[in-house]
């Protein structure tokens, strides 16, 4: 059966706990959001143990993944065993997998498939076979016609009710990243004490909320501001952040910045890939900034850069080649995209 997500949290609620759960799409926190509801679904029905199963290097350990459908419980009667694949293509074994797992699922197992993308290409007997015996949940893009709406709907299940010129003006200030509407809403929530909001006492609200996080960073770096981008970095690093939990947001800007700039090269047409990479009209003249100081190859580098410091804060850094702060390596890399003179602190 085929659900939203906001439809799977329902369903969860008044039936037993299904054997298959497959939740993708290209909307991150849509997706985290319904695997969540399931793990918690799992819980209350006693369902204690958990495995994880991702590509190491290119692929899944089917036949691992496969014994471990087979293989009793060591320490629960229960278990939920998570599959996540980034791109939602099993290929033929992994698919051949799958679909063995739904013909005949295990009693004890319940097996909850995430995946980042989802098409028709994507789907096949495999994503059939799991919506035959559990729920197959997809979680689009939230429109921008669609967003205030989803944002109303969100403020509401928070006990904060808002009137539409407030909704209107935090729509606005989000600009179209669900994640960042999110944790708007979330502060909102925390702030408001449960009293309804009217667009001045959101303005003032969302004023008093604002403090430094990683999309106003990474405004202020594509918009050619270093100083601001370092005192920001500053801010995040004092206020307990973790290189880690920025990097995704980082390393996604600068893949987009990346591609536009590939698009720019050879004369492609920038207003399709604005589109196609969902950069909404209020965000697309940072874009255009930054394109401006930085040709298509440094974008790239860049790129690489994230990721070695992603490897570095994660312990994994090359001893002797690379720093061993990764806060200023970060630092130095945010400088350098902000501002076209400073590509030599990259090779600092």
């Amino acid at each position: 059966m085929e659900l939203t997500p906001e439809r799977l949290a329902a369903q969860l609620a008044r039936e037993p706990l299904r054997p298959a759960y497959l939740i993708a799409g290209p909307e991150p926190l849509r997706v985290l959001e319904a695997a969540d509801a399931v793990r918690a679904a799992a819980r209350a029905q006693g369902v204690s143990e958990r495995e994880v199963f991702e590509p190491e290097g290119r692929d899944v350990d089917w036949n691992a993944l496969e014994a471990t459908f087979r293989a009793p419980s060591l320490f629960a009667s229960r278990r939920l065993v998570e599959l996540r694949l980034p791109t939602t293509k099993p290929g033929k074994e992994g698919a051949q997998v799958i679909a063995g797992f739904c013909a005949d699922p295990p009693a004890d197992v319940t097996l909850l498939i995430t995946g980042g993308e989802w098409s028709r290409q994507h789907g096949g007997k495999w994503s059939e076979a799991v919506a035959a015996v559990g729920h197959l949940v997809i979680a689009w893009q939230v429109k921008p016609h669609e967003l205030e709406g989803w944002m109303e709907a969100r403020l509401r299940s928070r006990g904060v009710p808002a009137e539409r010129a407030a909704v209107q003006l935090l729509a606005e200030r989000v600009d179209g990243n669900l994640l960042a509407a999110a944790q708007e809403v979330d502060k909102l929530a925390l702030l408001a004490d449960g009293q309804p909001l009217d667009a001045a006492r959101m303005q003032a609200l969302v004023a008093d909320a604002a403090r430094y996080d990683v999309f106003r960073l990474l405004d202020a770096t594509m918009n050619g501001q270093p100083a601001q981008a370092a005192r920001m970095l500053a801010g995040l690093r004092a206020e307990g952040a973790a290189i880690p939990a920025l990097m995704g947001m980082i390393v996604m800007e600068l893949t987009r910045a990346a591609s536009l700039a590939q698009v720019q090269a050879r004369g492609g047409n920038m207003a399709a890939e604005f589109k196609a990479q969902r950069i909404w009209d209020a965000r697309q003249a940072g874009y255009r900034r930054a394109l401006q100081r930085h040709p298509a190859a440094r974008w790239d580098r860049f790129v690489a850069e994230a990721g070695r410091i992603d490897r570095i804060a994660k312990g994994r850094g090359r001893p002797g080649i690379d720093p061993a702060d990764a806060w200023l390596a970060l630092e130095r890399l945010l400088i350098a995209v902000a501002d076209a003179r400073a590509g030599a602190l990259l090779a600092a």
